[in-house]
């Protein structure tokens, strides 16, 4: 089976190639870059098929999907800085870039799965999130928040193309995921801990520290896009993908720094500092991924304390080379 994942190259892309290929496919990846940051090549095996390009090329990605049976679409601007300081792109790369994907998928009669976020619930104080659920957002003048409503989009041209022309396309809203070759220049909390730990820096905490999140490791969430896809019977769902034990982001400095063995403090900012103007976070941020675990038998295998373990020993084996 010829599978193409856009976005291949990059943190949650690369792993889901690995499995990918693990499982026998023949991948192909679509990705605009590999060398960004901690993003490299080395990401992808000599058997991967590689195309540069931008998801935006309507004639390319036609050319692609044409020739799989198969579409992971990942590609997509990420991070809390990236939004922020590249506003136009990103809107740009999450609506017109999925709506090529989306309707070359629909043209050429192939599956899809595309990664949204849980950054499409926003700000709703109703926790644990299901999928049902109801959007609350900011003002539009919080940057952050256009992230957000890109993706909504992106899941509306979804559905709507799977109502109207029967494309066989599964949604899946990702919480936080993590793990190796996550680029820390997005704004990643938990890699960005895990760094500043091994190197006896301090553990930068935004605002108080009360706020809640959960995590989830990268092998975790790409097992579950695959069984999802392969079920080949949820076409038109939506799934929420996430970790479990809600933490706040103090107790997960407390937390990197025990496990880690380090020597760092922790330092409290205040979101003005941290962030440009734009910025809102949100209270809590839990999933309820009861859909998830009752549909492919799924439930995440690795708890916090190995989550952070993993990361350290990637990290200190990159700055070991």
């Amino acid at each position: 089976m010829n599978v193409l994942v856009t976005g291949g190259a990059g943190f949650i892309g690369s792993h889901l190639v690995d499995l990918l290929e693990k499982n026998g496919k023949n991948v192909f990846v679509l990705d605009n870059s590999v060398n960004k940051n901690s993003i490299k090549s080395s990401n992808l095996k000599n058997s991967v098929t590689y195309i540069k390009g931008d998801i935006r090329d309507t004639a390319m990605v036609e050319q692609l999907v044409s020739k799989v049976d198969t579409i992971y679409h990942l590609a997509a601007a990420l991070g809390v800085n990236n939004i922020l300081n590249s506003p136009l792109e990103s809107i740009s790369t999450n609506i017109i870039g999925s709506d090529v994907v989306l309707k070359a998928a629909t043209k050429f009669n192939k599956r899809i799965l595309i990664a949204s976020t849980s950054e499409i619930y926003g700000k709703n104080p109703k926790q644990p999130l299901s999928e049902n659920d109801d959007r609350v957002i900011g003002s539009p003048q919080k940057i952050r928040w256009s992230y957000s409503d890109s993706k909504a989009i992106e899941e509306a041209v979804a559905t709507s193309l799977h109502i109207s022309q029967n494309l066989k396309v599964i949604t899946v809203r990702l919480f936080n995921t993590v793990g190796p070759r996550q680029n820390l220049a997005y704004g990643m909390v938990l890699p960005s801990f895990v760094s500043n730990a091994l190197k006896n820096e301090n553990l930068q905490v935004f605002g108080d520290g009360k706020q809640t999140r959960v995590f989830c490791h990268v092998s975790d969430v790409v097992t579950a896009l695959v069984k999802l896809i392969d079920a080949d019977k949820y076409w038109g769902e939506v799934f929420n993908i996430g970790g479990e034990g809600e933490i706040s982001i103090l107790q997960l400095a407390e937390r990197v720094i025990k496990v880690t063995k380090s020597n760092s403090k922790i330092q409290h900012v205040p979101y003005d500092i941290a962030y440009s103007t734009g910025f809102e976070d949100m209270a809590r941020r839990v999933p309820d991924t009861t859909k998830l675990r009752n549909a492919i038998e799924w439930q995440p295998t690795m708890g916090l304390d190995e989550i952070i373990s993993d990361l350290a020993k990637h990290l200190q084996a990159v700055n070991l080379n």
